[in-house]
């Protein structure tokens, strides 16, 4: 292999293809640089320097899946700059610039809205872009002084972030189905451009440790949450290291009781606490706190309200009496015209977020269709003896990596979805009385891209049904899931699967051809509900072999040794014994 080939090859390593190849950004570049400086360039007196511009874009764009997008995105910002280093700027500088225009533009369109779903779509669109660029920007902020030893450490925050920001970007397209007007095509053409270049970093991040690999480049790896993470403009609420793994507060999640820690916060209805609601007590969370686990205890009772914990509220613990003793409670609801992402009635979108002992829920009922009790954002979040109750649509696992461990949710259709990396531990899983020509799913997955990190895997859990479910189960049949998006991933593994699941298992989304390019897994499942011999005979339904089943238990597919186990909630990193 000669010297110039070796060189192009390096150029693909460090390849951002746009919006954040910043992982290797930094580092790579320095090393890379040099040697280009040594081989010598290609220069000549009538415009070589543009030439060998136009080499070095091609050559960082080459390992991408939109080579023409990266090549014009690069050609028209970098100048006549051949500095790996300052394309890979320009390259995340653009995507940048695109987003925050697209977001300028949904003002302007939000004044042609034609109806009030409209409006909704275009206001949840300004959010959820926003929630994209916090983490792009996250992802750029993560480097620092580029270090080669950490790049698989880097690589994996890396995947789960982009993957974060393009399904952000997709929820705010799915905020456009039946609506009214052209804002949501407009809005798709508008995010062609970000979607794809998003993709193109997520594809180089995914791809950047093998490559490393083959140059003999090596990483140690290391803790995924040494060192530091912080710094940065508040404004894009910088990730901070879990308190729980710093130690800046003994924190054993599994026996640490309102009486063994003192709470910062506490609430009660009786008036007995320091405020009488939630959202009183989640108005001190200190912004970005990374200094102790910012504990808010919530004393048995009903508590009718809606509660957010912000993207600038990490390191917050939630704490109650019992997950059917101390209750949030609300009703909003898709029947009621309010759009999905917004029915939720305890959002969590800040980092490193524990809850414990507390119940969660949606009282609209079957008929207020898409109705969430619980919606997650929170990157590095563990829900412990906690319940969830709602008909469709009841959790909304939306993006990063998620771990319940002991957990009951009930509902009815879809009622675990979203895209996050997330793993059900030892929880129960309750089948609830549709309306009446209704099935019901389990599960819902929305993965798009095939190098996306996520899944939903359902590990030692039981899935039955409530007793007012079981006389209509032959009417109203249960299946373990369908797949939401076309690259849906979801796996069902050592868990107790009653007679109210199907035999097929699983089923189409109404509509689509998902079913087709989805990929569902079993594994040694027991019970009545899992034999797989009458199950659907998609190419995508898999009966996991041990190895294969290996990959998504919480120690592979969420890295938990890192940050489940050091948080005290009882934890198995690989396969439990059954």
């Amino acid at each position: 292999m000669n010297a110039e080939h070796n060189k192009k090859k390096k150029f693909a390593i460090i390849g951002v293809s746009s919006v954040i190849l910043v992982a290797m950004v930094v580092a790579v570049t320095v090393g890379v640089t040099t040697k280009n400086k040594v081989g010598g360039g290609h220069k000549n007196s009538d415009g070589g320097h543009v030439t060998t511009s136009t080499k070095a874009i091609k050559a960082i764009c080459q390992p991408t899946d939109y080579k023409e997008t990266c090549e014009r995105s690069l050609e028209s910002a970098a100048g006549n700059s051949t500095e790996p280093k300052d394309l890979i700027k320009a390259g995340f500088n653009v995507t940048m610039d695109k987003l925050r225009a697209i977001i300028k533009n949904s003002t302007t369109l939000q004044e042609l809205a034609k109806d009030e779903s409209t409006n909704q779509a275009l206001e949840n669109c300004k959010e959820l872009l926003e929630y994209a660029i916090d983490d792009l920007t996250t992802s750029f902020q993560k480097l620092g002084p580029f270090d080669i030893s950490k790049i698989d450490d880097y690589a994996e925050d890396l995947k789960v972030w982009l993957s974060a920001a393009i399904t952000y970007q997709q929820t705010c397209l799915d905020g456009f189905q039946n609506t009214k007007g052209d804002a949501g095509d407009k809005m798709k053409r508008f995010l062609n451009t970000t979607q794809q270049l998003t993709s193109n970093g997520l594809a180089m991040v995914t791809e950047i440790t093998s490559v490393l690999g083959s140059l003999n480049l090596k990483a140690n790896r290391r803790r995924l949450l040494a060192g530091g993470g912080g710094g940065g403009n508040a404004k894009n609420a910088p990730k901070v290291i879990p308190t729980w793994i710093n130690n800046k507060r003994s924190l054993d999640v599994s026996t640490v009781t309102p009486q063994s820690i003192k709470p910062d916060a506490v609430v009660a209805k009786d008036g007995s606490g320091q405020y009488e609601t939630i959202g009183e007590a989640v108005k001190m969370i200190p912004k970005n706190n990374a200094d102790k686990t910012f504990v808010i205890y919530v004393k048995e009772g009903v508590y009718s309200e809606y509660v957010m914990i912000d993207k600038y509220m990490t390191n917050v613990m939630l704490i109650g009496d019992g997950a059917t003793k101390t209750k949030v409670t609300g009703s909003k609801n898709f029947a009621a015209g309010v759009q999905t992402f917004q029915t939720a009635t305890v959002v969590v979108v800040g980092d490193y977020f524990i809850a414990k002992d507390i119940g969660i829920e949606n009282s609209a009922g079957a008929e207020g269709h898409q109705a969430v009790a619980l919606r997650v954002q929170s990157d590095l979040s563990i829900f412990y003896r906690c319940q969830m109750d709602g008909y469709q649509d009841t959790l909304y696992t939306q993006t990063h990596r998620q771990f319940y461990r002991d957990c009951t949710i009930s509902g009815t259709i879809d009622f675990i979805f979203g895209d996050a990396a997330v793993v059900f531990q030892n929880c129960k899983m309750i089948v609830r009385k549709p309306m009446d020509n209704q099935a019901c799913m389990v599960t819902a997955q929305g993965r798009i891209d095939r190098r996306q990190p996520s899944g939903i895997i359902l590990q030692n859990c039981t899935i039955s049904g409530d007793p007012e479910y079981i006389p209509v189960k032959d009417k109203n049949k249960s299946y373990l899931g369908r797949p939401w998006k076309n690259l849906a991933r979801t796996v069902v593994m050592q868990s107790q699967i009653d007679g109210i699941i199907a035999p097929e298992g699983w089923m189409e989304w109404t509509g689509s051809n998902n079913h087709q390019s989805c990929w569902f897994g079993e594994y040694r499942n027991r019970g009545p509900g899992s034999h797989m011999s009458k199950r659907v005979k998609w190419s995508g339904i898999k009966n996991l072999s041990a190895d294969q089943a290996v990959a998504f238990t919480s120690g592979k597919f969420v890295e938990g040794d890192k940050w489940i186990k050091p948080s005290g909630v009882p934890y198995v990193a690989g396969m439990v014994s059954v």
